[in-house]
């Protein structure tokens, strides 16, 4: 089995891997926590206890209280942000990406470490995303990926301030991503101070979680925010901004993942901040795709 159990984070120029990289039910719901046999590097595949929360829509009402996990209903926003699974849907999902805009129409963004196998030095070849994956439900199929982009210092000392990877998916029945689900734009320079809201899909449930808070500076690569019951399987989670109700769509400013693999405390997490570095990652993977 691939483990992504790496302990330390060290600095990282940019460089794609491979070819420059091989590749809204409105009632409460309740959930049993699962085992998983897959081991995780900070927030990626890990199992813990699962949340309880409200199931409401955060961009519709913005009542939830800042800081506390809920269950966000099925939406047009949340159709977008899926569980990331090797292979096929049959083990455990242990990441979450969301769909962001790109020319090619075809690109997820998500954590360097749930794509990237740092013991190998290879990207990983056989991941599948499962947008608004609910329960076993997978309203838009599952997409398969192509391609991993990366930068070379994350490929090959993991720095945590360069935590981001960009994925180019196949086409599914003739169609791209954004063309059946939309996506979110990439924000770059955003500053430290923003009021977010963020999706992911815990290991230990078959549901997503959301939140809603500021994000706080933690370094000068580094976000911090305080959101309950981020546990393992939410690496890679959009932290989203501005977002527009009447065109569904928002700014992507940040990825759950950086310091400490996204942090080793379920109720604090962290994402590399987004500057020109990850500018010209994003540049780079529609150059290739």
């Amino acid at each position: 089995m691939r483990s992504l159990a790496r302990k330390s984070i060290l600095p990282l120029t940019l460089v794609i891997i491979g070819a420059a990289a091989v590749v809204g039910d409105a009632a409460e719901e309740t959930y049993t926590p699962r085992s998983s046999g897959r081991s995780g590097f900070g927030k990626s595949g890990e199992p813990g206890q699962s949340p309880q929360g409200q199931d409401q829509d955060l961009s519709a009402t913005a009542s939830a209280e800042d800081g506390i996990a809920y269950t966000p209903r099925r939406t047009e926003e949340n159709a977008r942000i899926g569980a990331i699974f090797e292979k096929d849907d049959q083990g455990d999902h242990f990441c979450t990406a969301s769909v962001v805009r790109s020319p090619g129409r075809n690109m997820l963004i998500t954590a360097a470490h749930c794509a990237f196998d740092a013991d190998s030095g290879q990207p990983v070849n056989d991941l599948v995303f499962a947008p608004g994956y609910r329960d076993g439900d997978e309203p838009s199929g599952l997409w398969k990926v192509s391609k991993v982009v990366v930068d070379d210092l994350w490929a090959t000392s993991q720095d945590e301030a360069l935590d981001v990877a960009f994925l180019v998916l196949d086409q599914k029945d003739g169609k791209h991503i954004q063309d059946v689900l939309g996506g979110n734009t990439l924000g770059i320079d955003r500053g430290f101070d923003n009021k977010v809201k963020i999706t992911g899909y815990p290991t230990s449930r078959d549901t997503p979680i959301s939140c809603q808070n500021r994000t706080t500076k933690f370094s000068d690569t580094q976000l911090r925010i305080q959101c309950t019951d981020f546990e393992g399987g939410t690496s890679g989670s959009p932290w989203l901004a501005d977002y527009d109700p009447k065109s569904h769509t928002g700014t992507v400013i940040g990825v759950l993942g950086g310091h400490e693999g996204g942090g080793d405390q379920d109720d604090v997490s962290y994402a590399a901040y987004f500057d020109d570095d990850i500018a010209k990652l994003y540049r780079r993977a529609q150059d290739e795709d």
